[in-house]
């Protein structure tokens, strides 16, 4: 082990972690204002862990690797959990999850079995239920004191008001995640622009902030929703062996369990259960950011325990980030083939959702301002699979203290002609047919996949064609000649011909 005395810039890269860590902490799970995507915070405390355990006599028990999620606010009342409610350890890589299964492995044997479950992007939730009926909600908290929501879960659709019938426990506590589906989060960002108030980053936010309302008819307006996946404390219930009986059990109680989950052999089994996951994690009408892996046998992971923070029986593997927080260095105006001048963002080049993203669409001048971001800003930016990537929001603790609001241009920016919004449309046009960039555009529309699909024919060759004289509509492909191409360098014989 290294002697921490001996590298003082270790002390104090860890005390600067710890605060960091810290005042994330609270945006994240107190004040539901995130400043910095997940993913980052992640690599924040990714770093503090293996720092921790390379200087072991630096190790603190008021650490933030020793605690779990946040502080309960002072707007409900404090909820003391029957048992603590523990975090998960995280894996970012195949080689972090089988190290993982090998751990499991060396101290349980071999023939262990293991249960995959979607990892949702929500708020962790411990519902109490007394002869059947529901008498407390609470929130995680800081896994030991919770805040008492029970006047608002109970307005979370699927959330069982009795269950059981005459057979119910005398003390059943179900854990579970409250999650805003993707379709209710637009529709309530809508709404929240169309009334000039706070626009929520993620539906992880909102689902969190719509829960913590004083008034339960404000929850019971934003379509939350609960997937249960997991037992507290029981009572009087059956003996259940596996995670996959309990599960089942759950479903016949009428919790509602999310499909997705599967019971897997091994490891292999696991991996590809996951690559499944990542690749329809945006077909499934919710945020997930990765999957969980449990031990499915109850007496193994009784006999493996818990350290302070997360069980040693299950693991989270999370997806690659979708997104990361860069500089916003300038807000320009493109221009389509029909005229719509549409506002982007040039970024400092970041990479998120798999590729290097050095541009974002900011979608409209409206979209502008909702978002209130501005040139020098630090934004969020987010990237999901093919979708084009966009500015989610400024980090507002980082702005330039002489940052102004950008305004929309009067004039097009590329031949000058007015820009005008007519009434009742949220875009700004250019409305002189011949605008270069319109002209542009036009020809990269005809050759494009949803039209004559010209192979190699992209818009930068197609600018390249125009600003060299070669093309001035359409029709002009079809005139081109070896000759014309060859002295523009950088073509190659395409399956499907221009001329």
């Amino acid at each position: 082990m290294a002697a921490a005395g001996e590298h003082p810039e270790v002390v104090a890269r860890i005390a600067e972690l710890r605060d960091v860590i810290r005042h994330h902490s609270r945006l994240y799970y107190e004040s539901d204002e995130p400043e910095i995507a997940d993913a980052e915070f992640d690599d924040l405390m990714r770093e503090l862990r293996e720092l921790e355990e390379r200087y072991p006599a630096l190790r603190s028990a008021d650490s933030p690797t020793e605690k779990i999620g946040g502080a309960p606010t002072t707007t409900f009342a404090a909820v003391t959990h029957l048992a603590p409610m523990l975090s998960l350890d995280n894996a970012f890589s195949r080689d972090e999850l089988d190290a993982w299964g090998a751990r499991i492995v060396k101290r349980a044997g071999e023939g262990v079995g293991f249960v995959a479950e979607p990892k949702m992007d929500g708020l962790a939730i411990s519902l109490v239920y007394e002869a059947g009926r529901l008498v407390r909600a609470a929130t995680r908290g800081d896994g030991v004191t919770g805040e008492d929501v029970t006047a608002n879960v109970r307005t979370v659709q699927g959330v069982p008001s009795r269950v059981g019938g005459g057979s119910s426990p005398v003390l059943l506590e179900v854990r579970g995640e409250v999650y805003m589906p993707v379709a209710s989060f637009t529709e309530l960002n809508r709404r929240q622009a169309d009334a000039g108030e706070h626009l929520f980053a993620n539906p992880r936010n909102a689902a969190a902030g719509s829960l913590r309302q004083k008034d339960s008819r404000i929850t019971a307006s934003r379509d939350l929703s609960l997937f249960c996946y997991q037992l507290g404390v029981v009572e009087g219930g059956p003996h259940l062996g596996t995670h996959i009986e309990i599960l089942q059990w759950l479903r016949d109680l009428g919790f509602p369990v999310n499909p997705h989950i599967d019971r897997h052999d091994d490891l292999d089994s696991v991996s590809r259960f996951c690559e499944s996951m990542e690749s329809k994690r945006h077909d499934l009408g919710y945020e997930i950011d990765g999957v969980v892996v449990k031990v499915d046998d109850l007496a193994v992971r009784a006999a493996l325990g818990a350290t302070s923070r997360a069980p040693r029986w299950a693991i989270a593997y999370k997806f690659p980030p979708e997104e990361k927080t860069t500089r916003l260095l300038d807000i320009r105006v493109s221009i389509g083939r029909t005229g719509r001048a549409t506002p982007f963002a040039v970024l400092e080049p970041v990479f998120v959702g798999g590729s290097t993203v050095e541009m974002a669409t900011l979608h409209n001048q409206d979209e502008v301002a909702r978002r209130g971001v501005r040139v020098g800003d630090t934004v969020i930016v987010r990237k999901a699979g093919d979708v084009i990537p966009e500015v989610v929001g400024p980090v507002l603790s980082k702005r330039p203290k002489r940052s102004t609001p950008w305004t929309f241009p009067a004039d097009c920016p590329v031949c000058g002609s007015a820009l005008v919004r007519q009434e009742g449309e949220a875009n700004h046009r250019c409305l002189n047919a011949d605008c270069p960039a319109r002209q542009l555009q036009r020809i990269a529309h005809f050759a494009g996949r949803n039209a004559m699909d010209i192979e190699g024919l992209g818009e930068e060759r197609v600018a390249l064609l125009v600003n060299a004289g070669l093309l001035h509509d359409a029709g002009d492909l079809y005139s081109l000649t070896v000759e014309d191409l060859v002295p523009l360098g950088g073509w190659r014989r395409s399956r499907r011909r221009v001329s």
